[in-house]
């Protein structure tokens, strides 16, 4: 019992380190969070969260390989940049426009969605998710998977809901330049990491 509370530690800091790390959906929290509330973070994290538990599965059925081999990351590239691309460019041009209230389904979908298109998504999930959920069943079987995916979930869900409350803290004016700008710099932000993971991967075909 002792070893499999250790192993969710262990996890819960392994998944708070990658969660910390800037990328697409630090960025699309921030933005939400700002425009719809505190809401907004728990949402897009339950997304994020299906479609890892959809990686789990994937990676039980011996596809934990492909997902994170060089032939699959190309297309992968490919896909998620210009989806990127899309919701900051769809961003800037609805900057203007207040979200209101948060919709539940659209937010978690969109939650999965930045997450998938993100490449290494699945290269971390291909190796160190892999690795460390095998190792979980090696330790103490379904307790130990369970150990970590209690373990990165709640890195997951601890990180982004703590980005989301501080960023929604603030009283921003819809129409003022401070919203203005800070909506800008996400867009343009997610543009910038698409078009990388865009080109990247046409340079790896």
């Amino acid at each position: 019992m002792l070893s499999v509370i250790l192993f969710t530690v262990t996890s819960f800091i392994i998944g708070l380190s990658g969660a910390m790390a800037p990328g697409p959906l630090l960025t699309v929290t921030v933005s939400d969070s700002i425009q719809g509330g505190f809401r907004a973070g728990p949402l897009l994290v339950t997304g994020h969260i299906l479609g890892e538990a959809i990686l789990v599965v994937l990676i039980f059925m011996g596809m934990g390989y492909l997902l994170s081999s060089e032939s699959a990351s190309p297309f992968i590239g490919i896909a998620g940049g210009s989806i990127l691309i899309w919701t900051g460019i769809r961003g800037l041009r609805s900057e203007d426009e207040s979200s209101g209230d948060i919709e539940t389904g659209g937010s978690v979908f969109r939650g999965a969605l930045i997450s998938f298109s993100n490449p290494y998504f699945f290269i971390w999930w291909g190796a160190v998710g892999a690795a460390l959920m095998y190792r979980g069943i090696e330790l103490a079987g379904f307790a130990g998977l369970a150990g970590f995916l209690v373990g990165h979930w709640s890195s997951d869900i601890a990180w982004y809901s703590l980005v989301s409350f501080l960023s929604s803290r603030g009283s921003f004016d819809t129409s003022g330049k401070v919203y203005r700008a800070i909506m800008g710099v996400c867009n343009g932000f997610l543009i910038t990491v698409g078009a990388y993971f865009f080109v990247n991967a046409l340079t790896g075909i």
